[in-house]
């Protein structure tokens, strides 16, 4: 409805200029014209045509001035308004003694070509300094914070947003991370986001039902314990899926993707876009198993080869144990022998700790019980206690 009103409003324009601007011609030209009415049908032809191309132009300009808007961080779009308005009042300030200036009938298209020509330059000219500059307007906003200043020097870089994928979301370990503080900038949740996870929550499948009931409920309490800081944007990016719509955002917010699908952090980096993969965070922070640590580890499953067993350490790393295949359900000592890591994940392989210990009593308990009938005496044979 916008855009076709735009352009009937171009249409108009430009066919009352063409209509109209025959009055603007030199009257020998004018003296020359058989037909002046014919003259102003062309010129208001020709003007509804040119103002129809302005207009489908300017249609185009609109809507990608409004996701850019609709995606922009707010000190951003703050500081480029302000720049944008700081250019256009210098242009007019420049523009008050041209426009004063008696200037001959000749040359008068001067006045508003310098108007045009002066506010574009000044005023593209304040937008593209604020961009680059604009975090100086903290010192304006907040000149008694030592962070404001710092961003506005440029020594201390600004958090960026952090955009969340469907599959962070259904993973659920996003809370403890805003809540430990090991994410910082605001949180952005995309519209496509959203709409995933309601068809998960609206499927027939139990187990996709429940996943995205699960996600949509991570975010309404996450919205309800962080109010400002959690941001719907409600954009709706042109793309084959979420995927590519998420990747569009980051590009546009400047912001870091957070996600924990490998395919799609794999993509975002080739095209130069920031992002925080959750899974090679967790294999970070995991502790590091040296070859030859000792730690007891209880072996859960058979492994896949013969004689091995499989236990899990505390964070979820699978270890696969040498001669434990008969041990399961056991908490066995183990040594460390290597560790094979891949981008799903690590793998530690170990082997079982010979017990010295408890195989010499063991051994020393047998021999007992094998000379027992020749070292200890029967019954009968044995003195009688002393009786006090």
């Amino acid at each position: 409805m916008v855009d076709s009103l735009i352009l009937i409003l171009f249409m108009i324009s430009g066919a009352a200029a063409g209509w109209l601007g025959v009055d603007l011609l030199p009257r020998a030209m004018l003296a020359e014209v058989d037909n002046p009415e014919g003259l102003r049908t062309v010129l208001g032809g020709f003007g509804a045509f040119f103002g129809l191309i302005a207009g489908v132009f300017f249609g185009q300009l609109r809507r990608s001035l409004m996701r850019q808007v609709r995606s922009m961080p707010t000190d951003l779009l703050v500081s480029r308004a302000v720049g944008l308005i700081l250019g256009l009042l210098v242009a007019n300030l420049l523009l008050a003694p041209i426009l004063l200036l008696p200037l001959p009938w000749e040359v008068v298209f001067v006045k508003p070509l310098a108007a045009v020509l002066s506010n574009v330059f000044f005023g593209v000219s304040g937008y593209n300094l604020a961009e680059v500059h604009g975090r100086t307007l903290l010192r304006l906003f907040n000149p008694s914070s030592t962070e404001a200043l710092l961003v506005a020097e440029g020594v201390l870089q600004p958090a960026s947003a952090k955009i969340l994928d469907t599959s962070v979301v259904i993973d659920g370990r996003l809370r403890g991370l805003l809540d430990s503080g090991v994410l910082e900038g605001q949180v952005i949740v995309a519209q496509c986001v959203i709409d995933e996870l309601q068809a998960l929550a609206d499927s027939s499948n139990a187990e996709k039902r429940g996943r995205g009931r699960r996600g949509l409920k991570l975010l309404t309490e996450l919205r309800e314990q962080y109010v400002r800081r959690l941001v719907v944007n409600s954009t709706r990016y042109e793309g084959k899926g979420v995927d590519d719509k998420l990747q569009a955002l980051t590009a546009d917010t400047g912001g870091t993707l957070l996600t924990t699908d490998y395919n799609l952090a794999k993509v975002a980096e080739l095209k130069s876009l920031k992002v925080l993969n959750l899974s090679e965070l967790v294999i970070a922070l995991r502790p590091e198993v040296q070859p030859g640590d000792e730690f007891q580890l209880k072996i859960a499953r058979e492994g896949k080869e013969a004689d091995q067993g499989v236990g899990y350490l505390d964070d979820g790393t699978m270890v696969v144990v040498e001669g434990a295949r008969e041990n399961i359900g056991e908490r066995l000592p183990v040594v460390v022998t290597g560790a094979l890591q891949n981008p799903t994940g690590r793998i530690v392989f170990a082997r079982r700790e010979p017990v010295l210990h408890a195989s010499a009593t063991e051994a020393g308990s047998h021999g007992n019980e094998r000379g027992g009938e020749r070292s200890t005496p029967p019954a009968s044979k044995r003195k009688p206690r002393a009786s006090r």
